[in-house]
């Protein structure tokens, strides 16, 4: 499965100021949608998944496996995917009008199927605003050294 978001505890942002005042809430309001996933995937929240990730999501995996919003939820609703810590730095926020694309390093502790998957990650994650409402539409995740 793709590793869900983490929350922030370094964050840049891409151009340099000053930013527009719409620029400046889109930000903000990835930053804290951030957050929000890195709780939801820690509580196994499959209600954040469904409401914040785009029909047409699609993840890619460390291991180059594609994952769909539907696989998401359904691996958040049976517990087959359990986080028991996750730790964030490195946040970049770059917002393109309704585009926003997040990069970020991830030190992860967590099972799927009873395999181990902790370690430390990259990823990548694209929101659009669709709607007047930010969805996540891609992801992937790299493992790194």
């Amino acid at each position: 499965m793709a590793l869900p978001a983490f929350a922030a505890q370094h964050v840049a942002v891409h151009p340099r100021p000053p930013f527009p005042a719409g620029e400046q809430d889109a930000i903000r309001e990835i930053v804290d949608l951030e957050r929000q996933s890195k709780e939801a995937s820690l509580q196994r929240d499959a209600e954040f998944s469904q409401r914040t990730l785009a029909d047409d999501y699609v993840a890619i995996t460390p291991l180059g496996q594609v994952t769909t919003k539907q696989d998401t939820v359904r691996a958040r609703k049976s517990g087959q995917l359990r986080y028991e810590a996750l730790e964030v730095t490195d946040m970049v926020v770059r917002v393109y009008g309704e585009t926003a694309v997040v990069t970020a390093r991830a030190d992860v502790k967590g099972h799927q199927l009873g395999e181990d998957f902790s370690g430390p990650y990259r990823y990548t994650r694209i929101w659009v605003k669709r709607n007047g409402h930010w969805q996540t539409v891609s992801y992937q995740a790299t493992v790194t050294q």
